[in-house]
């Protein structure tokens, strides 16, 4: 991600005004919903360039030793990359690869001492929203995990 990004969307992210839209042979006809809801839903919705950063960052957390890393940062607070490693079973070489791409995505952050360099959650908002998606899956699958 680059430097905070405003969410505010065009009115339309395909570029298309809504009469190009409602003449779309593909269009719904009779929609349920109303034109004017249609319209303000998607006057709502997030500008291309944050659902494109969205997307890296879901993916970025969509596999799972870069999850494992998460959830040790999230119960940890902070953690040195050989630590994380014996925590999660990777190598230290896949654990350093793994939080330098969450790092550039401004998932994790740095704190370095001396040669040590020390990792935390970028911010509350992935803390939140990790330790969400944790309580989310507890509630799908009938089991709770913890923190």
């Amino acid at each position: 991600m680059t430097s905070r990004t405003t969410v505010r969307a065009p009115a339309d992210l395909t570029g298309h005004s809504p009469a190009d839209l409602a003449a779309r042979p593909d269009a719904p006809s009779g929609s349920a919903v109303g034109a004017e809801r249609v319209q303000s839903v998607r006057r709502a919705l997030p500008a291309e360039q944050v659902v494109q950063e969205l997307a890296r960052v879901f993916a970025l957390l969509a596999d799972p030793g870069r999850l494992r890393l998460t959830a040790a940062l999230l119960h940890a607070g902070e953690m040195c990359v050989r630590d994380l490693a014996a925590v999660t079973g990777q190598s230290v070489s896949a654990t350093s690869c793994a939080l330098r791409l969450l790092r550039a995505h401004h998932v994790v952050q740095v704190r370095r001492a001396g040669r040590l360099a020390h990792y935390r959650l970028a911010d509350s908002h992935m803390r939140m929203l990790f330790a969400q998606a944790i309580t989310h899956i507890g509630h799908e699958t009938g089991t709770h995990h913890g923190e």
